[in-house]
């Protein structure tokens, strides 16, 4: 017998009916039941804004529901905080970091601890756990110095380290590399077969549902449209279910269907002129962080109309390309010239002043401001030096963002709601509505679509090629291959703060890309021969 056809009420450990949780006028729960049972993954997938993320928190104790029970090994529980989440056995991985940078590994894994602090066995701690489960990581590393994976892995050994036999993982790969991913799945499997735990995987990818989970939980708009078995789904019924229509899927989740070829129509294939003007051109770039060379002699140039994709494994210079184009570094040496004029780097304002729009690859961090309404973050690429001696145009700037609001879709109670109250993809539209607003020559978009579900990946994509098809020079960073490959127009590869490769995507060769990504250097006609012999 299966996992998920075993009945056995003792194997729930975690029953939620009736939930409901409101903000307002926004239903971010409506009547929600779920079970979760022992010696399972269980799946809750749903498009951003969906509840999922407000279960989960009502599930450790961060928020409180209006109505609903909550039933933990057959007891019925109220769960007001998250020491008592904790001793309910409830851990939880938080889709946002909350580490210390500053702090080493293992002070971070006993960060929080009331007991006397004791080094030695911290240590002990972080190696055992890292050894169980497949989660190796140097318990004297500094966390500002470790790749997201890694820091991945610290989160998931604090977790860990109380024992919890119920784990929540709320979107715990969207800054994973696929390589990553697939280990994390794993430990997560050996932790159900092993400890018998019950794992929830809060996720809006369809291609690790099907993978990685035994059930399935489908909410759409805070409500359980569909759950089940995890097979009992395919691919596009999973998308259906979640998003309410048909969806044209595509980069992860059209490989998960089987596609070994990204396959080029005519939809796909709106190339920028050959000819168009140069609208970016990065220029002999060097930069050094912490004492190491991370651009490196950076040469790259972007064409009005067309959309260049940087492709790369995380940590080649990806973020720092993206802070040279944000006016927040200063290059040790080289040149950005937009639209023929050069730009001095690292002054504040001059890259958006010269034309340059930004999608930054963390929103929160350099994307928005949290506690500003809607209107305010829509209204940000209008602020500039000196903005301080004009008055604020209220009225204006509440018309323009309900003019955005309807253009771009974006979901929330309207232009003075917290832009903390809107879901992830919500936030990223704002983003995207103020950037392309503005009327930029270039639009650097740095890992555009990490985080959102499909149909907000779709309605990003069109929005990319409809700025490129309006002239719009269009950088696109993204450690997702498939998302190069299906938007990009060129495609260069960038290794240790270099361009080491460049090619047409109707000509894109994916193995090639990949021994370019690891650092083999070689041209296409050695790289064949090698491969012959």
């Amino acid at each position: 017998m299966s996992v998920q056809d075993r009945p056995s009420p003792a194997s729930v450990a975690v029953s939620v009916r009736g939930l409901t949780k409101r903000y307002g006028d926004v239903v971010a729960c409506s009547n929600v039941d779920l079970d979760l049972r022992r010696g399972e993954i269980h799946g809750v997938l749903g498009e951003n804004g969906a509840g999922k993320s407000t279960l989960m928190k009502v599930l450790i104790g961060l928020v409180q529901p209006d109505s609903g029970t909550l039933t933990v090994d057959d007891a019925r529980v109220r769960i007001d905080s998250p020491a008592r989440a904790g001793a309910l056995g409830i851990g939880m991985v938080h889709q946002h970091f909350s580490l210390v940078d500053e702090l080493r590994v293992w002070e971070n894994v006993v960060l929080g601890e009331r007991e006397r602090l004791d080094a030695r066995h911290a240590r002990g701690l972080v190696e055992s756990i890292g050894e169980h489960y497949g989660l190796g990581v140097d318990p004297d590393a500094r966390v500002g110095d470790l790749t997201a994976g890694m820091r991945q892995r610290v989160e998931i050994i604090k977790c860990l380290r109380r024992d919890p036999s119920i784990v929540i993982f709320d979107e715990p790969t969207s800054v994973l590399t696929p390589q990553e991913s697939e280990q994390l799945f794993g430990v997560l499997r050996l932790a159900v077969e092993r400890e018998n735990k019950a794992v929830a995987l809060v996720s809006h990818k369809l291609d690790e549902i099907r993978q990685a989970t035994d059930t399935v939980t489908i909410l759409r708009r805070g409500a359980v449209v569909e759950d089940g078995p995890t097979a009992r789904f395919d691919q596009q019924s999973l998308a259906q279910a979640m998003i309410g229509r048909a969806v044209s899927l595509r980069g992860d989740d059209a490989a998960a269907l089987g596609a070994t070829d990204i396959v080029v129509t005519e939809a796909t294939a709106a190339s920028g002129p050959v000819t168009a003007p140069t609208v970016l051109a990065v220029e002999n770039a060097v930069f050094d962080r912490y004492g190491h060379r991370v651009l490196d002699g950076l040469d790259l140039d972007v064409r009005a109309g067309e959309i260049v994709g940087i492709a790369g494994v995380e940590g080649n210079g990806q973020v720092e390309l993206a802070d040279v184009l944000s006016s927040l570094v200063t290059l040790d040496a080289g040149t950005v010239i937009v639209d023929g004029v050069v730009v001095p780097t690292g002054r504040a304002g001059a890259m958006g002043t010269a034309g340059v729009g930004m999608i930054p690859e963390d929103r929160h961090d350099a994307g928005c401001v949290l506690d500003m309404s809607v209107a305010e973050n829509l209204a940000l690429a209008s602020v500039g030096v000196g903005s301080w001696l004009r008055r604020v145009d209220r009225a204006k700037n509440e018309a323009d963002a309900l003019r955005l609001i309807d253009e771009y879709e974006i979901r929330c109670s309207g232009p003075d709601a917290p832009f903390h109250s809107l879901s992830g993809g919500n936030q990223q539209r704002v983003v995207l509505a103020r950037e392309l607003s503005a009327d930029p020559k270039v639009l650097v978009a740095a890992q555009p679509t990490r985080g959102l579900d499909v149909g907000a990946i779709e309605f990003m994509g069109e929005q990319l090629r409809a700025a490129a098809a309006r002239g719009v020079g269009v950088l696109l960073i993204s450690s997702e291959l498939e998302e190069i490959l299906h938007l990009a127009d060129r495609i260069l590869v960038l290794h240790a703060g270099r361009i080491v490769g460049e090619m047409n995507r109707t000509d894109a060769d994916v193995e090639r890309i990949g021994l370019l990504m690891g650092g083999v250097t070689t041209d296409t006609t050695t790289t064949e021969g090698e491969a012959d012999a």
